[in-house]
């Protein structure tokens, strides 16, 4: 099935039309090879909320440690894990096929962090949860507000990103949120080994919600961006290694 999947994407992406000419590239430097870095350090909207995903998985995955909650905590064994794994994905599923129908045009910066927050609260109630029932409702409502905030914090990349530099952003994008999952189930696993379980997912849900808080402080901008479509890609400042198109 996820083979056929993956076939049917791959036939739809080859009967994409491309009418633009594909852009001059310049000699690899190391300025080049960085300039998505830099990029991201000038524009204050892209670097909050690219570093607000590293942080906000970093203190708040509680994935490395459902194991342990099923077993220890909620007694339900290997079927209830299977639960509690899936549980996430259904809530971003349903999201996302709301979000779909009723797309979100105003605050959505606002929204955003009120995502990231519900996320955090999610994360402790399912930490101090003893009831598999009410274990499962905290996962979903965790998914489903992961996935408001991942949809917004992509789109505001994609579009504050001129096409020249979308790729190399991209890059860096990746390379943090691959970074935060990892690193964030080290740090469940650490504090969990120091501290027990339950308090793991405790802090890791308070220190979501603290870096919520202080990214509304420090990324002001980016709490009052109102809507996706007066995001100008193309008004980005100049970054050195970047050769900019006749369209710029």
């Amino acid at each position: 099935m996820a083979a056929l999947c993956l076939s049917i994407a791959s036939g739809a992406i080859l009967l994409i039309k491309m009418e633009r000419r594909p852009a001059k590239r310049e000699p690899i430097s190391f300025q080049s090879v960085f300039s998505g870095v830099a990029f991201i350090r000038s524009r204050p909207l892209i670097l909050g909320a690219i570093s607000l995903d590293l942080f906000a998985v970093l203190l708040g995955g509680v994935t490395a440690l459902l194991p342990i909650f099923a077993r220890d905590i909620l007694h339900t064994g290997p079927w209830g894990l299977g639960f509690l794994r899936s549980a996430p994905a259904a809530g971003a599923l349903a999201m996302s096929a709301l979000l779909a129908h009723l797309p979100m045009k105003k605050d959505v910066g606002a929204r955003m962090f009120a995502a990231v927050m519900v996320f955090g609260i999610a994360t402790i109630l399912f930490s101090i949860s003893t009831s598999f029932v009410l274990s499962l409702v905290a996962l979903v409502i965790l998914g489903a507000a992961d996935n408001i905030s991942v949809v917004i914090r992509i789109s505001l990349v994609q579009l504050s990103t001129p096409d020249r530099m979308r790729g190399r952003v991209n890059a860096v994008n990746s390379l943090f949120i691959g970074t935060s999952n990892q690193l964030g189930e080290f740090e469940s696993g650490m504090v969990a080994g120091l501290l027990g379980v339950v308090p793991a997912g405790v802090i890791g849900g308070v220190g979501t919600l603290l870096i919520a808080l202080l990214w509304m402080r420090l990324f002001p901008s980016l709490l009052s961006t109102k809507t996706l479509s007066n995001l100008a890609a193309d008004t980005a400042p100049d970054v050195p290694g970047i050769v900019k198109s006749k369209a710029d």
